[in-house]
């Protein structure tokens, strides 16, 4: 697999909430993972990114992502993904009983890889704006 093939397998299993063991595959041992959003402040791994990636699935049962933009840097072996993520809380386990309220926020994934395997990703996200379209902020 290229890395391109490799960071679009691993984003498709993370969004659509396949979880570590399914992610793993595509990753390094201890791949770090980093984002400035208050809501994944404590997460410093892509194993605990991808757990919560699989939870928010159920306050927000019907989630999905239409990707906007899919580029492979081959001089710095780094994948770079953007999304819109869309959904409606109608499930459990937010922290609020379910709101009905739906969700269109815009995101990125940055993948840096060492070999064939992802070592790093960086999240660009603002969560602020989508706790409050939830109404969950």
């Amino acid at each position: 697999m290229s890395i391109s093939e490799t960071a679009m397998a691993f984003f498709d299993a993370c969004e659509t909430g396949k979880g570590w063991n399914v992610c793993k595959s595509y990753c390094q041992d201890g791949a770090a993972f980093t984002c400035e959003a208050d809501a994944l402040a404590d997460i410093s791994t892509i194993e605990g990114y991808t757990a919560w990636t699989a939870g928010i699935l159920t306050p927000i049962p019907d989630g999905n992502y239409d990707i906007t933009s899919f580029s492979t840097d081959h001089e710095r072996n780094i994948v770079t993904a953007t999304a819109v993520f869309r959904g409606k809380q109608t499930g459990e386990g937010g922290p609020v009983p379910a709101t009905g309220k739906e969700i269109a926020t815009n995101y990125a994934y940055v993948m840096e890889f060492e070999g064939d395997k992802i070592a790093r990703m960086t999240k660009i996200w603002n969560d602020g704006h989508s706790l409050k379209q939830l109404g969950w902020a």
